[in-house]
């Protein structure tokens, strides 16, 4: 059987710590699929296809059994219905297991065939988050290194439209 995981999240923008997610996921599964979260209640810095897009722009080539792919609703209802064992989640520091170690529990109460595994990006990574990331090019500073080269061009545009 095959192993099919999912990796949810925003990733608005994606950034390198979730591009090491990725890739070190993609050798532990037979399959992963990136996640990505349409919520209409949010004001996202990209809309759903651009982030489709910049994901698709940095796994297509590279990592052969890694498919993108958006959703809305219970994550678990998803992961079943991609035949999904598990759901991926990184964790970066305490703060961040608290929050998804409650999410694992209630995913894991009503699904429980389904088990979650918590990954911690390299070290490199191990402060960085989608959000320093909006925040640190919303105040004009640099996020190169940061977020994929494609990705960082895109912010680029934002800003160009901004002014």
């Amino acid at each position: 059987m095959k192993k099919i995981a999912i990796y949810p999240g925003s990733f608005d923008p994606l950034t390198n710590g979730h591009l090491d997610i990725i890739k070190r996921a993609s050798r532990l599964f037979d399959k992963v699929i990136v996640a990505i979260l349409v919520n209409a209640d949010k004001s996202p810095l990209f809309n759903s296809q651009q982030r489709l897009e910049m994901l698709k722009n940095s796994v297509d080539q590279d990592l052969p059994n890694v498919q993108v792919d958006t959703f809305g609703g219970l994550l678990v209802d998803y992961a079943l219905r991609h035949n999904a064992q598990v759901i991926i989640r990184g964790i970066r520091a305490v703060s961040d297991y608290e929050y998804e170690l409650q999410m694992a529990l209630m995913n894991r109460r009503m699904e429980p065939q389904i088990e979650t595994v918590f990954m911690m990006p390299a070290e490199a990574y191990s402060y960085l988050s989608s959000r320093l990331v909006r925040e640190i090019f919303q105040l004009g500073g640099s996020v190169s290194g940061l977020v994929p080269p494609h990705v960082e061009e895109e912010l680029g545009k934002r800003l160009v439209k901004k002014l």
